[in-house]
């Protein structure tokens, strides 16, 4: 037999090795267990793949982002198995891997249940146990129409080969390749065919390389998302390299519903979604509400002394002002329908930004006046489906924190990079700390308007404001807005999720539309550049977001309630009410229970609302004009008079602490 180089590539490192004709990945990497791929002229092969003379061959090890989606969507193919084992009559939808898991649509009569559910779960052990080889096999249009005859969702799938992403949202895991194939499960010992998918690959070698799983629930979904298709049964699951880390991910999962703000704000009596309002449409209620305003009213500190003059917008327009800003033809479908009257149509609110324009062309400009910083706390509405709306991160009417800097473009490196300061010095005022940029330009699409010179200067102004933050920059080719390129603060919260949170975006577009001008220094009429701002992304998504990072126990400067007096007994009340009025002068938020529960049910009570102090006195704290602090996590300090406690409170709100 002839030999074969390769050359086997390990980060930086190179290793040429020569073999036999006919020699696989799998042969290259044989005893590397968690090796579970190869990547070969930059494409992932199976490791059953035959190498070539001059490859260069890459081993993909599955806890590596690949190696992940490998086994994710090899573990989707062993519950579509298991689905069909035990529901014969179910069609197949798609399969593919997602953030942490998989999920696979099936056309079924009934919904899957709970119980179904676990009986899926168990047949995918059974079958990860029989070590099935998964098999690539190359076969034509007309082929597989013949062999997935009884399967309509997959030839709807062959029909739209080469344009996987119009097809459906993971779609490209079938039919995203050149070439069409269907992946055979073979019995490990007589190699007879169990099962098949058509499947752009590639898998694991058998299905006993998955080391651990879990089925995690079902719902409905529309074919390729559509509300027109058919409605089908959607199950998902997650899969790991190790069960300690499907552990870990299940404990991840279980503190994430812990924290989950809609949970949260209904056991802390913050804010509500009434149904007689609809979806996505909160209201808060007066402790959400105290939170809120404090939110607000540092943030305008903040801005004010920064420099912004505060506007404020309405809520509607006519349909022409969005047509103007482009909005209409480009951001239709995020904007609910028109609303005519006066013969002609009318649009609620979707952003702020035309409004703002607006302001600006009120009269003349100066150069004198730029930067000119406008801040508007301005309620917008967007239609976001049913589906996807979710508590106060996804909702249908919010309120963005929103900037628009009108500036030179000599003013534009400098003011730039005083704003992203500014944002992320605020960020960590509520108490952020982990943060990366991640920075979305333009691509190819017809999506984007205005000048190639234009992005390119706007997007080389936004990456040198990035790099001087020493942060980690991230890219995001094609995420831009229709109008210019944006950077966004993504911040992790205290169990290691990223959020969005601010954006800031470069626009040349939206003044040339408006025909925006300023009078320069020489006389002549020049356009100013836009910045665009959302702080917070909007007050609703921030709320939900910390109440999230602190589990609901804000630190006492956010808290509704900072302080709640505890007598021991009735006759202490009337003492600590003088406290708790000492304690409001000094703009502190305290109550004081006076309900006839027993002492230990209130501290109960007031643990469970999450308040910072609990203020206690006694007859010996009533002797010596002192308090006791009992603390959320059970710690207590005694004997402490009355004055010091309301400095140490104030001191602790003032410095924005955590107790």
């Amino acid at each position: 037999m002839s030999d074969v180089r390769v050359v086997i590539q390990r980060d930086s490192e190179r290793d040429e090795r020569v073999v036999t004709t006919g020699t696989t990945a799998a042969e290259l990497f044989a005893g590397e267990r968690s090796i579970v791929a190869a990547r070969v002229g930059g494409e992932l092969k199976d490791l059953a793949y035959v190498v070539a003379d001059g490859e260069t061959v890459e081993p993909v090890d599955i806890s590596s982002e690949d190696g992940l989606s490998i086994l994710r969507h090899s573990t989707a193919h062993v519950m579509a198995q298991a689905v069909q084992e035990l529901f014969p009559e179910a069609k197949l939808g798609i399969g593919p891997p997602i953030k942490d898991g998989f999920y696979y649509d099936f056309d079924v009569k009934e919904p899957f249940t709970p119980e179904d559910v676990k009986r899926i779960e168990k047949k995918m052990q059974e079958i990860q146990k029989r070590g099935q080889r998964f098999s690539r096999r190359l076969t034509t249009d007309e082929d597989a129409r013949v062999e997935l005859a009884e399967e309509p969702y997959k030839l709807e799938l062959i029909g739209l080969k080469g344009n996987a992403a119009q097809a459906a949202d993971g779609a490209d895991a079938e039919v995203g390749g050149g070439e069409l194939t269907i992946y055979d499960n073979l019995d490990a010992k007589t190699g007879e065919l169990c099962w098949k998918d058509l499947c752009r690959g590639p898998h694991l070698p058998t299905t006993r390389n998955i080391p651990a799983f879990k089925l995690m629930r079902s719902a409905a979904a529309y074919w390729r998302g559509s509300e027109k298709n058919p409605q089908l049964q959607r199950i998902y699951g997650t899969a790991w390299p190790s069960k300690d880390e499907l552990k870990a991910y299940l404990d991840f999962l279980a503190e994430a519903e812990k924290r989950d703000h809609r949970k949260l704000g209904a056991e802390l009596d913050l804010f509500s979604f009434p149904d007689e309002l609809g979806p996505g449409l909160a209201v808060f209620h007066p402790k959400g509400g105290v939170i809120r305003k404090v939110m607000e009213d540092y943030s305008r500190r903040r801005h004010e002394v920064s420099g912004y003059e505060f506007v404020n917008t309405p809520h509607i327009s006519k349909e022409k002002l969005f047509e103007i800003s482009g909005h209409l033809p480009h951001y239709s479908e995020g904007m609910f329908p028109p609303i005519q009257f006066d013969e002609q149509n009318y649009r609620l609110k979707a952003m702020n930004c035309p409004m703002h324009n607006l302001i600006f062309k009120s009269r003349g400009r100066s150069y004198r006046e730029l930067p000119l910083r406008l801040f508007e706390f301005g309620t917008v509405y967007r239609y976001e489906k049913s589906g996807v709306v979710h508590g106060l991160t996804r909702s249908r009417g919010f309120t963005q924190d929103d900037s628009h800097i009108y500036c030179t473009k000599e003013q534009m490196p400098q003011e730039l990079d005083t704003l992203l300061t500014f944002v992320l010095d605020l960020l960590r005022d509520y108490g952020l700390t982990e943060f990366e940029l991640e920075l979305s330009t333009r691509d190819d699409s017809d999506k984007f308007i205005g000048e190639d010179a234009d992005w390119e200067e706007a997007t080389e102004a936004l990456r040198l404001a990035a790099e001087k933050q020493n942060l980690p920059l991230v890219p995001d080719p094609g995420g831009a807005a229709y109008y210019g390129p944006k950077i966004s603060v993504q911040a992790k919260d205290a169990i290691g999720r990223s959020w969005q949170m601010s954006t800031l975006q470069v626009d040349f577009n939206q003044p040339k539309r408006f025909g925006l001008e300023y009078t320069a220094a020489d006389g002549s009429r020049q356009q100013p550049v836009m910045l665009h701002r959302a702080l917070f992304g909007s007050i609703e998504r921030f709320f939900g977001v910390l109440l999230e990072h602190y589990a609901g126990a804000f630190p006492a400067w956010l808290a509704p309630v900072q302080a709640v007096g505890i007598p021991i007994g009735d006759g202490h009340v009337q003492y600590l009410q003088e406290f708790a009025e000492q304690a409001r002068a000094q703009g502190l938020r305290v109550e004081v229970d006076s309900s006839s529960d027993r002492m230990q049910k209130k501290i109960r009570n007031q643990q469970k609302a999450k308040v910072p102090f609990m203020v206690i006195a006694g007859d010996e704290d009533m002797n010596a004009g002192s308090v006791s602090f009992r603390y959320r996590d059970g710690s207590q300090e005694n004997g402490i008079p009355v004055a010091d406690a309301i400095a140490k409170i104030v001191k602790v709100v003032e410095e924005r602490a955590q107790v």
